[in-house]
């Protein structure tokens, strides 16, 4: 039977250097890690897991709470998430949550029972949220969705700033009436995203209309239905925007449903750039967000919480992009310029 020696032998390094590959890899140079790594595999060696966590005390696993797999976004998320924790040496357990509060804090309680060392959260809620001191508290990454005044390390995107530049773009084409079709209730993006909406709307001199925001849920039918609403106004939108890409898919259904014309008759507008939106008929004008990063960096927050590594920034704000396609396009109202600030 192979041992660890002999995995020493075969990579022309010390058991010292076979042992951190195996146990922390990420403090090992790249090509001594393939070396270690091809001896390991050349040799048919298999370390003794329990006695390496027994030792360190860690279990090298990482649980990841999604509110729900089947979103394009999370999912691309999780992609990030599985390849920085894989490069660090750990595991990365995907526990999809349906946003149900009894299910995360079951998951979360992992790590108390010995059996995760660490939690990233994709949702606007705290599963630790009944210990009340900071020391307590088992490393916790909160991502995407962040908690407001949150007492854990974050990762997120300016919403405000992302929406409110696309809402200006629709206005910069010469759109007045924009129609607005909301993420779920609750949740932080959407009210940021809202927000962003009402400030560009305001600045522009335009009115606020409750008529033009509709509730959605992220998902393709909630934006069919949210088109179908704006759709049935008497004065509806010439632009409509999307929370998300999969609503603004949907809108696209309903729209052509219709018998109408994106962008000839409705300019039509998302949120995430999801890889379907570029392959639409025609492509979505949307917001860009590093998805994979958001995975990468909370995965590397974490693991340096859990190895108390200098401390990273408690708050990390991800850069978006407008990307403008297809879908959007200039409206020659008839009336002035001017009436922009009537």
């Amino acid at each position: 039977m192979s041992n660890i020696r002999e995995v020493a032998r075969l990579a022309g390094v010390s058991v010292a250097t076979v042992s951190r590959t195996l146990k922390s890899p990420e403090r090992v140079l790249p090509d001594t890690r393939d070396r270690v790594m091809a001896a390991v595999e050349q040799a048919g060696y298999r370390p003794n897991l329990m006695a390496v966590q027994f030792r360190s005390r860690r279990t090298g696993n990482l649980v990841i709470l999604v509110p729900t797999i089947a979103n394009t976004f999370f999912a691309r998320v999780i992609s990030g998430a599985q390849q920085a924790a894989q490069a660090a040496g750990y595991r990365l357990l995907l526990c999809d949550t349906q946003g149900r509060e009894a299910l995360e804090r079951q998951f979360a309680d992992l790590v108390y029972a010995h059996q995760a060392d660490g939690v990233i959260q994709l949702r606007a809620f705290d599963p630790f949220e009944g210990s009340t001191s900071g020391q307590d508290l088992p490393p916790i990454v909160n991502a995407c969705e962040v908690i407001q005044q949150g007492r854990h390390p974050t990762i997120s995107l300016d919403n405000v700033a992302a929406a409110k530049a696309m809402t200006e773009h629709l206005i910069a084409l010469g759109h007045r009436r924009i129609g607005l079709i909301k993420g779920s209730k609750g949740s932080p993006l959407t009210r940021d995203r809202l927000a962003g909406y009402e400030q560009a709307i305001r600045q522009a001199g335009l009115a606020l209309d409750d008529a033009l925001v509709c509730h959605g849920d992220f998902s393709l039918a909630a934006g069919y239905a949210g088109a179908g609403k704006m759709l049935a106004l008497d004065d509806r939108p010439s632009a409509l925007f999307c929370e998300s890409d999969e609503m603004a898919i949907g809108a696209l259904k309903r729209i052509k449903e219709e018998g109408l014309r994106v962008p000839e008759d409705i300019s039509l507008a998302g949120f995430d750039d999801i890889p379907m939106a570029a392959y639409c008929d025609p492509p979505l004008t949307t917001i860009s967000q590093p998805a994979e990063m958001f995975g990468e960096k909370a995965v590397e927050m974490l693991i340096a919480l859990i190895e108390k590594q200098p401390s990273p920034a408690r708050h990390v704000v991800l850069p978006f992009q407008l990307t403008p396609r297809g879908s959007t396009a200039r409206i020659e109202p008839p009336y002035s310029d001017s009436s922009f600030n009537d």
